[in-house]
């Protein structure tokens, strides 16, 4: 069993998921099959500095902050991402082309890399220890918690903040979208799961969790996680029905599904092969429709699941997908794929 406790979680996302007001209950609609992160107000930062960010960096630095407010200064940072800094990467490729090579402006350069999330939230916070950016596609935030995991056994004492982000960029969603990753026909998220074509609905956010082995005041514990490459639906059923079986009791089952459909009928098979494995003990909800589909929106999930086994959040009507007889949700596993070949089970339980 992994000891992994999380203590501390925020989450700034296309739905009022943060500051002193979450409102999961009302569903905020998608604009142009795209889900936009609502975007504080930010009061940590001075106008030139904000006005130098990336978008990607304002909601990843804005996100974590507030667990950092207490001065207790984390082990380590730990970011995974697939495309955030992408848009500022481009603007900068532009300015080659547009200045023919001359005179380029450095801020769109500093801020169009990856990793240009962990080391502002560590300049912000004085923070001078392990600071690593994970980028692995639709792996990046899973391979961020591995990485903490591993980091907890050799240093149980520890503290790490933890976390998943990423941007919508006007070059990946279009090559996206010409790919068939998002869909090109008119499609609100409140219809996504009646949708019977190809691609999602894109959508971005910045989910943080600071997170350590020690179980006192944890509102989570992440069990156990497991990451999967595959395009094989019988594989991923196999491997998903061996991965509870190994981390929960002889009997026991998942009190709530919560998995990342996303209304594209290529994935489809994966889910619902998954939905099978569980009786009518098991309630089944899905995200995505609060969310979008990006890389790291799995972190997502994890916020949610948090937030419910915790009890902080009730889940709304709109997520459950089928209504199970468990009271109370004390173990949730969270099932996703991304692009269809990558794929990777959290279970996430009341602490013990």
């Amino acid at each position: 069993m992994m000891k992994l406790y999380i203590h501390k979680t925020t989450c700034i996302s296309p739905q009022q998921t943060f500051g002193d007001n979450i409102d999961i209950e009302t569903l905020r609609p998608s604009v142009e099959n795209k889900l936009y992160a609502i975007e504080p107000a930010y009061p940590q930062f001075k106008g030139n500095a904000l006005r130098r960010m990336s978008k990607s960096t304002r909601i990843g630095s804005g996100a974590a902050l507030p667990l950092l407010a207490d001065a207790v200064q984390p082990d380590g940072i730990i970011i995974g991402t697939q495309v955030s800094g992408m848009e500022e990467n481009g603007k900068f490729l532009n300015q080659i082309i547009e200045y023919n090579e001359d005179m380029l402006t450095p801020g769109s350069f500093v801020q169009g890399t990856p990793n240009t999330i962990s080391s502002q939230i560590a300049f912000i916070s004085n923070n001078k220890n392990y600071n690593l950016t994970h980028v692995h596609r639709g792996l990046a935030f899973e391979n961020a918690v591995i990485d903490a995991a591993m980091l907890l056994s050799e240093n149980p004492q520890s503290n790490y903040l933890l976390g998943g982000v990423d941007e919508i960029s006007f070059n990946n969603y279009t090559l996206d979208t010409l790919a068939g990753w998002f869909k090109k026909e008119d499609c609100l998220n409140s219809d996504m799961y009646s949708s019977t074509t190809d691609g999602s609905l894109s959508g971005e956010g910045a989910a943080m969790f600071m997170v350590s082995r020690n179980k006192q005041n944890a509102m989570a514990q992440l069990k156990a996680i497991t990451t999967i490459h595959s395009a094989d639906v019988e594989v991923i059923k196999i491997r998903i029905k061996k991965f509870v079986e190994e981390n929960l009791a002889e009997g026991e089952k998942p009190d709530l599904l919560l998995t990342g459909e996303n209304g594209d009928k290529r994935s489809l098979p994966f889910y619902t092969s998954c939905d099978s494995l569980f009786d009518k003990y098991t309630t089944i909800a899905r995200f995505k429709h609060m969310c979008g589909e990006y890389p790291t929106a799995s972190s997502f999930a994890l916020w949610l699941a948090c937030n419910f086994v915790s009890g902080a959040l009730i889940m709304p009507q709109h997520m459950i997908k089928r209504n199970g007889e468990a009271s109370s949700f004390k173990n949730i596993l969270i099932y996703n794929t991304h692009k269809v070949g990558q794929h990777s089970c959290m279970l996430v339980s009341v602490p013990a």
